[in-house]
């Protein structure tokens, strides 16, 4: 349509939203589907987070905040920054906005002109380059495969970087993936910025506690302090606290950043709600216990997912450091056909298969920039995820 803005001709409507969504509708007319395509804990948000939010409506905290988010959050935030990464922020470097993604969206519109470069490891969380995209800047895709743990090597992000280059987006853990840098492979990332001066790093630290077998989560400026004065740093209480609807996410940086971000900021949402705040500031001060008891159960679920998803015929299933996703190849599958004779030609059309004959809902791994693989989601009960495996499995086998 004519007055549409040329603009959203350079991207598409999220994936994993979509798949969500097509989940739920299928579901509301009777079929027997069950989603593996949410980012989302089954957990429910913890009691003293939700006491938190009633108490300050009973306080009246109903009306208009800073745009960068209440004093009382925005200490609470760099509290969390000292204790957990040993970062040292005050409130003037923090930035609150309604979740990681518009914090992301703030950001990049903040800071990108018309050619201006943003590498992007893939696989990749679908906003990224989209978000990129809407910038008016070019997203510069560097492939990050199995072979290579599906992280970034420092001599592809060397031979990335050009004259152009404005920011670097990691993601640890990852989303598709579950990949965590190490603190040596975070090193070798940081060794090659320090050498590049105009490239800035957006690190998306939201599953940062969500990991397993001991591994200890780190990030860019707490590895290398002498990037910190290019560095943001995102993150979030959607994840690890089990508070996905409550739209909060939050950035950490230079201060002439943050009050370009807060400029984007002030005028689209102004802020998100004064009481999702309350509870935020409640979640990062208050008991952290349930996230280690969350994360055994998310383990249970991980190693399940990966036995089984690896039983079946044509599947290749990596095991994930963190986050509540795996990203399973099913390069053996290409070219095969279904019972129906339905050549198999991509991960699209093996999802789609899934959820036609079996009513699994995946995502397809061209949404995260790199095939043939696809994403589930392991954030929903026990028993609906070994009934999703054994129904992949079924379906891989008809496979001829």
């Amino acid at each position: 349509m004519p007055f549409i803005a040329q603009r959203l001709g350079r991207i598409k409507p999220s994936a994993t939203l979509a798949v969500s969504t097509m989940a739920r509708e299928l579901k509301a007319q009777g079929h027997d589907v069950i989603g593996l395509g949410a980012g989302e804990p089954d957990f429910e948000t913890p009691d003293h987070i939700k006491e938190a939010a009633k108490a300050a409506m009973d306080r009246g905290e109903t009306r208009y905040t800073a745009v960068a988010g209440t004093p009382k959050l925005r200490q609470a935030i760099c509290g969390k920054f000292k204790r957990d990464n040993g970062l040292d922020y005050t409130p003037e470097q923090v930035t609150v906005g309604c979740g990681g993604k518009q914090t992301i969206y703030n950001a990049l519109m903040a800071t990108l002109d018309p050619g201006d470069e943003v590498i992007i490891p893939a696989p990749y969380w679908v906003s990224y380059p989209d978000i990129a995209l809407l910038a008016e800047s070019t997203p510069v895709i560097v492939d990050c495969p199995a072979e290579a743990d599906f992280k970034l090597k420092p001599e592809d992000l060397e031979r990335a970087i050009t004259a152009k280059s404005k920011w670097l987006i990691l993601n640890s853990p990852s989303n598709p993936t579950g990949a965590a840098y190490t603190g040596a492979e975070m090193k070798a990332i940081t060794d090659v910025l320090l050498r590049h001066p105009q490239v800035w790093v957006l690190t998306d630290d939201i599953y940062e506690h969500i990991v397993y077998d001991g591994f200890e989560f780190v990030t860019p400026a707490q590895v290398e302090p002498a990037l910190i004065g290019r560095t943001l740093t995102i993150n979030g209480v959607s994840k690890a606290y089990c508070m996905t609807g409550w739209r909060v996410g939050y950035a950490a940086g230079p201060a002439e950043l943050i009050k370009a971000m807060n400029k984007v900021q002030s005028q689209s949402t102004t802020h998100t709600s004064s009481i999702s705040q309350a509870a935020a500031a409640a979640a990062l001060t208050g008991p952290q216990d349930f996230i280690a008891a969350n994360n055994a159960v998310f383990k249970e679920r991980r190693d399940l997912v990966v036995a089984l998803l690896n039983q079946a015929s044509g599947l290749v299933c990596p095991t994930p450091e963190g986050a509540f996703y795996v990203y399973p190849s099913c390069r053996e599958l290409i070219g095969k056909s279904t019972p129906g004779g339905k050549r198999i030609a991509t991960d699209e059309d093996i999802v789609a298969y899934f959820l036609e004959e079996q009513g699994v809902a995946a995502v397809p791994g061209t949404a995260f920039g790199f095939s043939p693989h696809f994403r589930v989601s392991y954030a929903t009960s026990t028993e609906l995820l070994e009934e999703a495996c054994h129904r992949i499995q079924r379906a891989t086998a008809a496979l001829k």
